[in-house]
């Protein structure tokens, strides 16, 4: 069982507040933090998707609260006798450790030590674990997945996974006698109850809807697209074609996340698109996708 990494809402938010408006510097910086780690925890699900064969179940992206301490955990992977605790960081470049304290070469400033964050969120885990009478064996790594990543004066016993180590580390895993029972499975829904889905880290930035540019935005490149025919749309930077359904639809999950207070109406949607010649384009689409509530001129439509 794998299940996906997903993006959080500070990072969704500004990825579409990105190609509606201008970014201050911090949050640009923010979102391309965000964004780099979200691509690493994604790399690492993908090569467990693609090499792990144990028997075991895989979670990403989970946020607890411990001891009146919030803590997240990039990834899980629970085998029979051992909970693998993983921190996955996307670091590129070069960087040493020297007394315990972490540098990145090329500015020669110092970072905040990984492994200081493994730890708490270990300590965090199996105090959760225990005080809903769960007892299993935690194993703590910090998983490097970036091929350009080096760390130089590192001690042989860290708890640390190297990209050149990532497939013997797999192979660890594959070769580990494992058979899940009902206790996992009870530790797992009761894992997944205990996630929290707004995090009290994030920053959301300050937006209206009069300070956003209108349109569709490419699911590649985030530029805008441009309606081509009936039934298709255009990128006009990276040429990617995709059905106006699709389009207007992507459109309409980007606006409720923006605005979760606004109705989903046909006159909103329409605007918010802008390249959509007719209403009742807009109308045949949210008819056909979303679920009707009527109310006369005050008429809107929910997800079903």
């Amino acid at each position: 069982m794998h299940q996906k990494p997903y993006k959080s809402k500070e990072l969704q938010i500004l990825q579409f507040l990105k190609a509606r408006k201008a970014l201050t510097s911090e949050q640009t910086q923010t979102y391309h933090n965000l964004h780099k780690g979200y691509l690493g925890e994604k790399n690492f699900y993908q090569l467990l998707k693609k090499n792990l064969s144990v028997n075991s179940i895989v979670l990403h992206s989970l946020l607890f609260e411990s001891n009146n301490t919030t803590f997240q955990i990039d990834c899980l992977i629970i085998l029979q006798n051992t909970i693998y605790l993983i921190e996955v960081k996307n670091f590129e470049g070069d960087f040493y450790l020297k007394n315990k304290t972490w540098y990145a070469i090329s500015s020669k400033r110092e970072i905040n030590n990984p492994l200081i964050q493994l730890e708490r969120s270990e300590f965090l885990l199996r105090n959760l674990l225990q005080t809903h009478g769960f007892q299993f064996k935690l194993s703590p790594y910090v998983v490097f997945v970036n091929e350009t990543f080096t760390l130089y004066g590192a001690p042989l016993k860290i708890p640390v996974i190297f990209p050149t180590q990532l497939q013997r580390f797999v192979g660890m895993l594959n070769n580990t006698p494992s058979k899940l029972t009902q206790l996992h499975k009870r530790m797992v829904k009761k894992l997944e109850e205990l996630h929290i889905t707004e995090s009290p880290y994030e920053r959301l930035p300050e937006y209206n809807l009069r300070q956003l540019k209108r349109g569709i935005c490419c699911h590649k490149c985030r530029s805008f697209m441009i309606r081509v025919s009936y039934k298709k749309l255009s990128c006009v930077e990276c040429g990617y074609k995709e059905s106006i359904d699709s389009g207007v639809m992507r459109s309409v999950v980007e606006f409720s996340t923006l605005f979760p207070e606004n109705k989903i109406t046909t006159s909103a949607i329409h605007d918010w698109c802008a390249v959509i010649g007719t209403k009742e384009r807009i109308r045949t689409v949210l008819s056909k996708y979303l679920s009707f509530v009527a109310n006369g001129r005050y008429s809107y439509y929910i997800f079903y």
